[in-house]
């Protein structure tokens, strides 16, 4: 199965090395690539050119960057426009992505098996769909759950990274040139919207640190993980703190107050258990 809502890769400085164009490529799943003007060049003599949009300059210049000496809009700005093409297209919710995903899976029965097709986009969305209070839902981190621990299938009301599928009714909109994911899902959140993280299905992600281009280059290599941590705090100072963890700057966030936001159910699933037509193959 295919999703059924557009997919909206965010990419700056990896024309050659980015990685979730070619993960959606192998599971067969269409998706547009939106990058800076100045780099258009770069990604269209490697990518087909049908694949690439540019992020028009009005999405930088109105971004809210959150500090108002702050001049780098980081991934934002794109961000929100990938939000508001999908409206235009008369969609009610969008995935967005970052560019450095090299896989997707899904856990069963303590296996962690790689997918090849779109399926579990489509499985994510219809649970989604079930509920008429979800802001943000996606799947969690390959390396954040292990196959070996009874996990539930998915966590509720916390923060959604790197693969996002958003409900484009929120009226919110990306800010900040750091952790704008996290304080996207705070900011619903705080509201009485419920976000949902899937444990069921996963995503395998390749630290920033670890590829040239995108945020790294931009930024941490240059500056560290102190501002970011700092934007977050200052965002949300109730529930947001810098914290000193292996040997650099991270920010935590006290979810604890979000555990009373309960899911809205609006349809009943169809049948008691539906695998989708996966199966599990040995290669």
């Amino acid at each position: 199965m295919l999703p059924r809502f557009p997919i909206y890769i965010i990419s700056k400085g990896r024309a050659k090395n980015g990685l979730t164009w070619k993960a959606l490529d192998h599971m067969k799943v269409d998706y547009k690539i939106i990058v800076d003007e100045s780099e258009y060049e770069e990604y269209a003599s490697v990518l087909d050119k049908s694949k690439l949009m540019i992020c028009p300059n009005i999405y930088k210049l109105k971004y809210d960057t959150f500090w108002a000496n702050e001049k780098t809009t980081g991934p934002g700005a794109a961000r929100n426009y990938a939000w508001a093409h999908s409206i235009q297209r008369g969609y009610s919710h969008h995935w967005v992505m970052d560019d450095n995903l090299d896989a997707f899976h899904r856990l069963n029965r303590n296996i962690k098996a790689e997918v090849d097709s779109g399926t579990i986009f489509r499985c994510m969305e219809d649970f989604t769909l079930r509920y008429d209070n979800i802001a943000i839902s996606g799947p969690n981190y390959y390396s954040f759950v292990k196959s070996t621990d009874a996990v539930k299938p998915y966590t509720l009301n916390t923060r959604i990274y790197s693969c996002l599928l958003i409900n484009n009714s929120l009226t919110y909109r990306w800010r900040g040139k750091y952790n704008e994911d996290t304080d996207l899902a705070i900011r619903a959140l705080k509201d009485g919207w419920c976000t949902v993280q899937f444990n069921a299905f996963l995503q395998g992600k390749v630290t920033t640190q670890r590829m040239n281009g995108g945020n790294h280059e931009q930024f941490y290599s240059k500056e560290g993980t102190l501002n970011k941590s700092k934007m977050l705090a200052e965002m949300h100072p109730d529930i947001a703190k810098v914290v000193w963890r292996f040997n650099r700057w991270h920010h935590h966030v006290d979810y604890k107050q979000f555990k009373k936001n309960k899911l809205n159910r609006i349809t009943e699933p169809k049948d008691v258990v539906n695998n989708y037509g996966m199966a599990l193959v040995e290669e």
